[in-house]
């Protein structure tokens, strides 16, 4: 598939799918479309985060108060920040603003924050879904910012009993409803990714344009294809990793944002893949002899962005010798490198996709949020798993709680 800012192709080889699975299943694939289609435009649904028509819970005239502050800490954990470091960490060079992320419990780095900002002159913005998120609730706490009528602290959480909503009632500060039926690894192009994104800088028209793009032409062919092989091989229990190797670090947090979106929808009943996040070229160098010659058990995504760099190799003459690296730019080699691994997997015909990022804005970074929400809802929906749930975490959040009280 080739869409002006996107380029993918997929070579997940033809010998590990079976043939009549993959005819059974086509049909499957036709109907769920349909299905989606329909709960993209049905409000109160997960996908509904993709239609043109989704209802924000904030106005836009209500944030620009918000809008003086240079320096912004987003504070939440999984979905509720992963997507906002993918915002940030894709479009760094258009935002003007210092921008800090509570994403774990660091005690370090709040000290460190604590010391270097003035925490007066700071946008706070604190987001968990439930309201009542462990490690969010620790660093919103610990930082001691609460205030009555405080004019630098948003909440976003569900609009119910729990400790997020209550700080914010009790304390008048500025709310925003978390929408109760939107999980937080689907929520970036909700509330949770777009008020920060707006807060950035960023234009949050963008991000939203043409999110439906692969449900139909040659980018719904990718979609069928990808999703049906991968599937299938999901339902074989052969591949159980999927290895995410980025050969651009604009990418690395988006990575991690898909990361948490496959293993949390898809890692149920005894199923589902490792995603894992490889840096390259240097990953070459520590797990390459594992990845080409160790068990065929992974499945391998090539993610990279098309741009030339500014820095070039150049030998002064004085220095008398000759390499191959002499007048190569950076990027030109970091390209080599990934079309030699490339036509290594080609060779020992080792399953991949390819992702090649043509340009680096909001409508590219929209795009890649919806194609990774939809496929994982229909490598799902295919194999019966529910996409949308998180059952096994739970109980680690009860015993948490119960540990601690």
């Amino acid at each position: 598939m080739t869409r002006n800012n996107i380029f993918t192709k997929n070579h997940i080889q033809a010998k590990h799918v079976n043939k009549v699975f993959l005819k059974k299943i086509s049909h499957k694939f036709d109907k769920i479309i349909s299905e989606i289609n329909n709960d993209i435009e049905a409000p109160n649904n997960t996908l509904n985060i993709l239609s043109d028509k989704f209802k924000f819970n904030f106005k836009i005239e209500d944030l620009k108060k918000f809008k003086k502050f240079k320096i912004i800490a987003i504070i939440g954990m999984g979905g509720s920040i992963l997507g906002s470091e993918a915002l940030y960490n894709f479009l760094k060079q258009k935002i003007k603003k210092k921008i800090y992320f509570f994403d774990n419990l660091d005690e370090q780095k709040i000290l460190n924050f604590k010391k270097k900002e003035n925490l007066e002159k700071v946008l706070f913005l604190v987001i968990s879904k439930s309201g009542n998120t462990v490690e969010t609730l620790s660093n919103f706490l610990s930082l001691n910012i609460i205030k009555k009528n405080s004019k630098n602290i948003i909440i976003m959480s569900e609009k119910k009993n729990n400790l997020l909503f209550e700080i914010a009632k009790k304390n008048n500060l500025f709310y925003i409803e978390h929408k109760h039926y939107i999980g937080g690894r689907y929520s970036v192009l909700s509330e949770v990714g777009i008020v920060p994104a707006y807060l950035m800088g960023i234009n949050i028209k963008k991000i939203k344009s043409n999110l439906k793009i692969f449900l139909k032409g040659k980018d719904r062919l990718f979609l069928k294809e990808s999703t049906i092989k991968l599937a299938y091989l999901l339902n074989s229990k052969k591949f159980n990793n999927l290895i995410f190797i980025n050969y651009s670090k604009e990418l690395e947090k988006f990575l991690y944002w898909c990361q948490q979106l496959i293993a949390e929808s898809l890692g149920k009943k005894n199923k589902g893949f490792m995603p894992i996040i490889s840096s390259a070229p240097k990953d070459h160098h520590s797990l390459l002899q594992l990845y080409l010659d160790g068990p065929k058990d992974k499945i391998f995504q090539v993610f990279s962005i098309e741009r030339e760099s500014k820095e070039k190799i150049t030998i002064s003459k004085h220095i008398n010798i000759k390499t191959f690296l002499n007048n190569k730019k950076l990027s030109t080699i970091k390209l080599a490198q990934k079309n030699a691994l490339i036509q290594t997997f080609k060779k020992k015909k080792i399953s991949f996709r390819e992702f090649k990022i043509k340009m680096t804005n909001e409508e590219t970074l929209g795009k890649l949020f919806s194609y990774f929400i939809l496929e994982t809802i229909i490598i799902g929906k295919l194999v019966q798993i529910n996409p949308f749930n998180q059952p096994a975490v739970e109980q680690v959040k009860v015993y948490t709680k119960k540990i601690l009280s």
